[in-house]
């Protein structure tokens, strides 16, 4: 497992330092200047020699990427083209309501797809299987923006049942501190907490379902396949020889080593969850990065576009290490195959 550890490792921080490269390349590339592009200083400003001299804007590339490391490093990352705000706080808020709802979908996402998957396998070519990876296939094949707009239209708008968008109504008053309402509400305290917490819930509603429902059918169909895949195998034909019941076989057995196929395909269920994400909060002005960044391409806040994309990609790469991880750890032969070890 040592070995493996330092292996995940080191491809986690060679992508991370390309990943560097890339963002710093970006100061570059955008039309303007490099340290107004990485900075968000104009040449009018007063600090704008001080931030030339910190960010070595007179030197060599070299020098300018050590000095992009270094802001980089301590948290340095600018300000806004558009509001002068520090890129690096406005990060914090943002990655907490993106974690937020991410978070609450894919466990929204996980609890009954497992479940449902299992079932339509153990019904193979039964009504049930049938009806389940029918459902499953019409959900994974709606868009989600076009799906979020129906169900605004439907739900909020002509049924009144939530909110259409934000985190909480602003009447309530709940100081940003880590982004994530809930957790804001919590340190807050306020003399209406219930009333706030139920109202953030509310406004969660929506965004959280929506995201929720592709990563949904596509664990369905997943965990379908590879149970498909588990039962048909030797030790399956075994267990049920030795005269095990059928419900110890299929839960000490079949399913363990389903959920190893699953666990191989959560790297890129993340990532589809990622790329919904930012949809889902254009969709619903939720205050996270999707929404953020999105906003600062169509008005080129090119501190803003870096700090972003920097986030996210490392977010997605981290995320999968620890997937690889786990899943190593906890199946051995996944070790085993690799190195080619008895």
């Amino acid at each position: 497992m040592t070995r493996y550890l330092f292996r995940q490792i080191g491809l986690l921080l060679v992508t991370l330092w390309l990943l560097t490269l890339l963002t710093y390349g970006l100061g570059h590339w955008f039309p303007g200047e490099f340290i107004t592009n990485s900075s968000g200083i104009f040449p009018d400003d007063i600090r704008y020699e001080d931030i030339v001299e910190q960010r070595a804007g007179d030197a060599g590339i070299l020098s300018q990427y050590i000095a992009y490391l270094q802001h980089l490093f301590s948290g340095q990352w600018g300000v806004s083209l558009l509001d002068g705000e520090p890129v690096f706080e406005q990060l914090q808020l943002r990655f907490g309501a993106t974690l937020e709802v991410a978070l609450l979908a894919f466990l929204l996402a996980l609890i009954p797809g497992i479940p449902l998957g299992v079932l339509a396998a153990l019904y193979f070519r039964k009504p049930v299987d049938h009806t389940i990876l029918t459902i499953s296939l019409s959900g994974y094949s709606i868009p989600v923006f076009w799906f979020a707009q129906i169900a605004i239209l439907v739900i909020a708008v002509h049924w009144g049942m939530v909110p259409i968008s934000g985190q909480i109504n602003p009447l309530y008053d709940i100081p940003p501190r880590t982004g994530s309402i809930l957790l804001d509400i919590m340190l807050a305290q306020p003399s209406y907490l219930a009333a706030a917490l139920h109202n953030a819930l509310l406004h969660m509603v929506l965004p959280v379902s929506i995201l929720a429902v592709m990563p949904m059918m596509l664990i369905i169909r997943l965990t379908r396949n590879a149970m498909l895949d588990v039962l048909q195998q030797n030790y399956i034909t075994a267990g049920y020889a030795k005269g095990l019941s059928t419900a110890r076989v299929i839960w000490s057995h079949a399913i363990p080593n389903a959920m190893q196929q699953l666990l191989r395909q959560l790297g890129a269920l993340i990532s589809l969850l990622i790329t919904n994400t930012m949809i889902v909060e254009v969709i619903f002005s939720w205050p996270g990065l999707g929404s953020w960044l999105v906003r600062s391409i169509y008005e080129r806040d090119y501190p803003v576009i870096q700090g972003g994309l920097l986030v996210i990609a490392a977010l997605i790469l981290i995320v999968s290490i620890i997937l690889n991880l786990f899943h190593a750890w906890r199946y051995p032969q996944v070790r085993k195959d690799l190195y080619g070890t008895p």
